[in-house]
């Protein structure tokens, strides 16, 4: 079976009017910090903008009792927008820059494919590969496994290794 493509919102970044923006998924692994820390950098540099973007994955959430169901998701949606708010205070130290804070939920392929499709003005997304012997991430790998051939902008991925000082030298 073949699935037809989805048409694509075109970019407008270079139209008048509008500018270049650079996503980044937050999400709880150390190499995160080292993704918003070059795309902040690179944001300011370029007159852009930054968008992060927290993913909520609550399978399991729509089997419990509805006031439960609406409790949880509540929960979630606090503590993402409480980790969204310690990025966007990094941004603008690094950058002087004020990300956008976007809060999607399902899996993290659709939520990005979502947020660009949603947003004319994303040109890049940002990701970071972790360091550890897990391999380099599970969005990372994820995006690695196909999903990335169906996005319509192009991916950076920094390299979790790298220096607040080696990331000022490239961004």
């Amino acid at each position: 079976m073949t699935t037809t493509p989805q048409p694509k919102t075109p970019r407008r970044s270079r139209e008048p009017g509008h500018r270049r923006k650079f996503l980044v998924v937050v999400d709880d692994t150390p190499e995160c910090d080292r993704a918003i820390y070059y795309a902040a950098r690179r944001a300011a540099g370029t007159q852009g903008g930054l968008v992060l973007l927290g993913v909520l994955e609550l399978e399991g959430v729509a089997q419990q009792w509805l006031g439960v169901a609406d409790l949880m998701r509540a929960e979630a949606h606090e503590e993402m927008e409480a980790r969204l708010q310690k990025f966007v205070a990094r941004a603008r130290q690094v950058a002087g820059i004020t990300p956008e804070m976007v809060i999607k939920e399902g899996s993290p392929a659709e939520a990005i494919a979502r947020v660009i499709a949603e947003d004319p003005d994303i040109a890049i997304l940002v990701l970071a590969a972790g360091v550890g012997k897990e391999g380099p991430g599970p969005l990372v790998t994820v995006l690695a496994a196909g999903h990335a051939a169906r996005f319509p902008v192009p991916i950076t991925i920094v390299p979790g290794v790298l220096t607040d000082a080696e990331l000022d030298a490239i961004a």
